[in-house]
């Protein structure tokens, strides 16, 4: 076959060993744990290895390389969202609940942010296909023309996962300062609200009193519910 006409490797479309000691269902599962753990930088097929009680080779008979790897943790991950089914009626419900489930996503597993870029577009997951497919028929559903559903939908995961990276990267913070969350938003100076707060409201922010945590989802769905109003003057105006 000339090298123009061969297929490109993925790690999705290569045959699954018979039965053996190690899977590749064990293998993900266990990346994904060390990556929530110890992040992306600790990723390696060795220490992967050694965590499972099993030789770098071992796991080479199931994933080639580390970027399989992280395509197969980053759909196992995806592999978690929650969508409603589209509704024309309610599409912003719909939309949002979607948006939620994401941000929710990354801010239990905040390595994936930084690695979505890295996984290729043509060798997308089962999981990644369906949750693109299923977030696309909420646009198409509200009555975006085919030639902007796409991009509306896009316009609302770029919003989440700038917003989650934030959010993720502030609770890692958080978390190597070893206090919670509460005392962390007390110690900021009067000025600072931090991830989601405005830094005004309530004498010094709204992460430095009451619950920061809310204050970060409240700060979230305030900026998404101000996309999905830009989406639907759109709708309006593409719609007879």
């Amino acid at each position: 076959m000339p090298a123009a006409e061969k297929p490109i490797a993925s790690v999705w479309t290569r045959p699954r060993r018979g039965r053996e000691q190690l899977s590749r269902e064990q293998i993900v599962a266990e990346a994904v744990r060390l990556l929530d753990a110890d992040g992306l930088e600790s990723l390696s097929m060795r220490k992967l290895g050694t965590r499972l009680d099993a030789g770098a080779t071992s796991l080479y008979r199931h994933v080639a390389n580390k970027d399989e790897l992280i395509e197969l943790v980053v759909d196992e991950v995806y592999g978690e969202l929650d969508f409603p089914a589209a509704d024309t009626a309610d599409w912003r419900t719909a939309a949002a609940r979607s948006a939620q489930s994401l941000r929710a996503m990354i801010l239990r597993h905040p390595w994936v942010a930084s690695v979505l870029g890295q996984v290729g577009l043509i060798h997308l997951g089962p999981n990644v296909t369906r949750m693109s497919e299923r977030m696309t028929s909420v646009y198409a559903t509200a009555g975006f023309p085919p030639d902007e559903t796409g991009q509306a939908m896009r316009t609302v995961i770029s919003y989440v996962i700038g917003m989650a990276t934030s959010e993720a990267a502030y609770l890692s913070l958080i978390a190597r300062s070893g206090v919670s969350e509460q005392e962390f938003a007390q110690n900021l100076p009067s000025d600072k609200g931090g991830a989601g707060g405005d830094g005004d409201r309530d004498g010094g922010g709204d992460l430095k009193v009451g619950n920061p945590e809310r204050a970060r989802e409240e700060g979230f769905d305030y900026g998404l519910q101000r996309v999905l109003d830009g989406l639907e003057v759109r709708l309006g105006r593409a719609t007879p």
